[in-house]
């Protein structure tokens, strides 16, 4: 077997030896996922990922793990963007507590199904087309530039969203859950309830988030196993990271920052490249591990900072 079969099958074998202990025995199907059990799902995950890292620095050599790590943390910290409308979803379907886990889980592994399917599509059309990096390269310091300057205030408008307005004109849809299930039947004809409707919105939001993150592997490397290895570790860890972060959405207002800068970032490292201008691993690396920490760090402390201002005036009034 070659280093691609072998890496593969074990990845195979460890994602659904994975699945089996996180659902089976993380995430009973009645039990509540609390932040406590979220961060040790969201610790597994990570760790997975990480342990399969040293698994690619073991079979192929340093220069490929390290590209692993870094698509890995980009399109992690793009999934956090991700879960931030997913949250929006959830809220404005009213989906019940209970039936979000089987959602998600559902909605991701579809996900997943679309993501392969284009990074398939994308491996063939680069090793045909090779200029096509350099188009990817530019649509990335577009959408990091137009991310880095739009307004954290913006919501999404779902009710305006043309997948939902789709569905709505082409299937009889009904607005409750119908316990959890995705069609029902009332006077002989079958309806779609709002948990498929919520299901198929989480998928097709993905497929947009794809379209960023996909070309901005392929801007740290071509390698098919970090490629579809890194996309499919990251889209997995979505569940429990959405547990873990639907509570401090707010917490993080200026990640969205850092996620674009290190957008532009792998989108000029593309474009330079037709100059012979080739920019280490190792400083890509850097450069992204320095973009979301210091933006995560710097949203922490600037909300930490506002909740002490808004708790300050509440005691003045308080005393007033």
């Amino acid at each position: 077997m070659t280093a691609d079969q072998i890496t593969y099958s074990l990845f195979g074998v460890l994602i659904l030896v994975a699945l089996v202990f996180d659902l089976g025995l993380l995430s009973k199907k009645t039990a509540e996922i609390t932040i406590k059990k979220a961060l040790w799902q969201t610790i597994f995950w990570v760790s997975l990922a990480l342990a399969f890292m040293a698994f690619v620095w073991y079979e192929y050599n340093q220069q490929t793990a390290i590209e692993y790590l870094s698509a890995y943390l980009t399109e992690w910290s793009l999934s956090i963007d991700n879960i931030f409308v997913f949250i929006l979803i959830f809220s404005f379907f009213g989906v019940k507590e209970k039936y979000i886990a089987r959602v998600l889980l559902i909605g991701i592994l579809m996900a997943i199904v679309f993501r392969v399917i284009f990074i398939t599509v994308g491996i063939a059309l680069v090793e045909r087309f090779g200029f096509l990096l350099y188009i990817f390269g530019a649509i990335l310091v577009f959408t990091g530039i137009k991310m880095f300057v739009a307004k954290q205030s913006e919501e999404v408008n779902l009710s305006e969203n043309k997948v939902y307005n789709l569905m709505r004109r082409v299937l009889p849809l009904v607005h409750d859950d119908g316990d959890g299930k995705f069609t029902v039947r009332r006077n002989g004809k079958k309806y779609y309830t709002s948990i498929f409707v919520v299901v198929v919105m989480l998928a097709t939001t993905d497929i947009v988030f794809a379209l960023d993150s996909i070309p901005a592997v392929f801007g740290i490397s071509t390698h098919r196993v970090v490629i579809y290895t890194s996309n499919i570790f990251a889209v997995l860890g979505l569940r429990s990271l959405f547990f873990l972060l639907r509570g401090a959405v707010g917490k993080f207002a200026y990640l969205q920052q850092g996620i674009a800068i290190v957008l532009v970032f792998i989108g000029l490292k593309m474009l330079v490249e037709f100059f012979n201008i080739h920019i280490p691993i190792v400083i890509s690396l850097l450069v992204i591990l320095v973009c979301l920490v210091t933006s995560m760090v710097y949203s922490v402390s600037v909300t930490g900072k506002a909740d002490k201002e808004i708790a300050k005036k509440a005691d003045d009034i308080d005393l007033h």
